[in-house]
């Protein structure tokens, strides 16, 4: 008999209670099961079975079992607790159970979840002192909690020291490196792992596939992508999502349209993917375009489907538009907005110069606006000249940030904004209040794949095995643009220091670092694609625009916001960015 709702289950079990000379053990399971398990059991009514059968032999299942049950429950932490009195009552009975290969790797997914660094490093050390140490599943648990808890270096300990890793084991280390935004890693691992054999799954695929979307290493998607499609079978939807992305992130937006248009029942998922892809490459229009295709096939958009339509609609400055979607979340689509939302709108708003709706948008929000919604607006009123305004939320946020945000990023705006009216003091106490909380500012990177390779550049560093060769291309390249019209944007070096120095700061900006290198190694008219950490500054936006009409390449730049596509002169988002 299958189970299906507690009322059968509580209903057998009375059953069982009255017969209790006859053997029920596989139907006790059953019903034991149900209640811990499944998605309509009760597992305080599992615990109550649990407690009825200590005696029985058999109960290292069912401890199990319901450890399992509690790590996936709100209350992770009952997980632990069960285990722990299981381990007492063996020490006080030698002759009872004890937990084995199936108990730890549940009770290590608990500690994960709460994040308990000490006591998962003892659990560690207990698995060691049972015997159980070799056991593959116990090290692929050891792997997952070591890099959910930011122990990387603990996880690939583990990992290195396996005798026998599986395909669990590779994707466990790599999944971990890239939640913890080691993407590099992730893709060197990926390269061992091909070198020693170990076939690939789909989870492994995904998980490649975000690296290769956040560092721009399109020839290690393409290969995945290549896998994937020899495979003959129908591609999972998570798989096509992770293509999408991926091809969308390398600057390769006509093939991400390729795999959406190639793959049929696309989920939520898939479809926002595509739009967000769209939006970030400037084609805004077919973004919204794409949007209204999928209401038309009943999908509800989720939260991050309607965080790529407003991004769409900020991107291009469709103050209506968004205004009109932001509205439909609530009304329409029946979800609270995120703050997400909150953010595009007032970006929205501050990027076309109207500050005072954007300011009370902010204002008049249910939640607590964080810093970011904050800077957007700063960030508008010194874009747009609102000196007053500007100096009243400067004062306003400064309060805030002392005793709300641990956000350098809020720091540096502010100070960036005192070193643009020459008050160096202002800046200077911002740079002492960062050094107070320990905060550090991001140091500009870009990253640029040649030949199949990832090279990544810090501004104005000369780390580089070819950086004689590279700033040599670099102040030849600086020499010919300014023989075409190229002027530097001195403005944008926010330091006390004369205009030489202003001009070398500006042209050792990592994307010209970048640009440099790829005009040496890539082929003649091949296209040179930039990945930044970093907000493109003015001076390399036109830098780049004048790079492409120029040398006659096409030059495609992703910043934090958006993608730059650079071609004879002009860029894709219309000096709009």
């Amino acid at each position: 008999m299958e189970i299906t709702t507690m009322a059968q289950a509580t209903q057998l079990h009375a059953q069982l209670l009255k017969n209790p000379q006859q053997n029920h053990s596989q139907t006790l399971t059953k019903i034991f099961n149900f209640t811990a398990l499944s998605p309509s059991g009760n597992l305080t009514y599992a615990r109550h079975i649990l407690n009825s059968i200590q005696t029985s032999s058999s109960n290292s299942y069912f401890h199990n079992t319901m450890i399992r049950a509690y790590s996936d429950s709100p209350d992770p932490f009952q997980s632990i607790s069960l285990f722990l009195t299981w381990h007492n009552n063996y020490i006080d009975d030698p002759f009872s159970p004890l937990p084995d290969r199936f108990t730890y790797p549940f009770v290590f997914k608990a500690c994960s979840k709460l994040k308990l660094k000490r006591f998962g490093r003892q659990l560690h050390g207990l698995v060691l002192k049972s015997g159980l140490g070799p056991d593959t599943y116990i090290q692929n648990a050891l792997i997952s909690y070591y890099s959910n808890c930011d122990q990387m270096g603990c996880a690939r300990k583990v990992f290195d020291k396996m005798s026998d890793r599986d395909v669990v084991s590779w994707t466990s280390v790599i999944n971990g490196f890239v939640e913890n935004k080691r993407h590099v890693e992730a893709l060197r691992l990926f390269e061992k792992m091909e070198t020693e054999g170990i076939e690939v799954n789909n989870v492994t695929v995904v998980w490649v596939l975000r690296a290769c979307a956040e560092t721009g290493a399109l020839s290690v998607g393409m290969k995945l992508n290549e896998i994937v499609k020899n495979r003959g079978s129908k591609m999972e939807m998570n798989v096509v999502t992770g293509l999408i992305d991926m091809y969308s992130k390398c600057g390769c937006i006509d093939s991400a349209i390729r795999i959406f248009n190639e793959a049929s029942d696309k989920d939520v998922y898939v479809w926002t993917a595509m739009i967000s892809g769209l939006a970030s490459h400037g084609r805004c229009k077919e973004a919204i375009e794409l949007f209204e295709r999928m209401e038309r096939c009943d999908l509800k958009p989720d939260e991050k489907t309607m965080t790529a339509v407003l991004s769409a609609c900020r991107n291009m400055g469709w103050i209506n538009e968004g205004l009109s979607y932001f509205d439909k979340i609530k009304k329409v689509y029946k979800f609270r907005p995120t703050v997400q939302h909150y953010g595009c709108v007032v970006d929205l708003l501050a990027r076309s110069g109207r500050l005072d709706d954007a300011e009370k948008f902010i204002k008049s929000m249910p939640v607590e606006p964080d810093s970011v919604l904050w800077r957007s607006l700063i960030w508008g009123c010194k874009v747009h000249g609102d000196t007053y305004r500007l100096e009243r939320l400067i004062k306003h946020v400064e309060g805030l940030e002392m005793d709300d945000y641990d956000d350098c990023g809020t720091y540096v705006l502010l100070g960036n904004v005192y070193a643009s009216n020459g008050k160096w003091k202002n800046k200077a106490n911002m740079r002492k209040l960062m050094n107070k909380k320990g905060l550090v500012k991001p140091s500009g990177n870009s990253r640029i794949e040649v030949n199949g390779v990832m090279y990544e550049f810090t501004a104005g560093s000369t780390c580089h095995v070819e950086a004689g060769s590279i700033y040599e291309k670099l102040d030849e390249i600086d020499e010919v643009l300014k023989d075409n019209g190229y002027d530097p944007k001195l403005s944008e070096v926010l330091l006390e220091i004369d205009d030489e120095e202003k001009a070398s700061q500006l042209l050792h900006h990592s994307e010209k670092l970048a640009v440099s290198f790829g005009l040496i190694k890539s082929e003649p008219g091949a296209t040179i694609r930039i990945v930044k950490n970093l907000r493109s500054c003015e001076d390399c936006h036109s830098f780049m625009k004048h790079v492409s009409r120029v040398y006659k390449r096409e030059i495609l730049v992703r910043d934090r916001i958006r993608f730059h596509r650079f071609r004879n002169g002009e860029c894709s988002c219309g000096d709009y960015w």
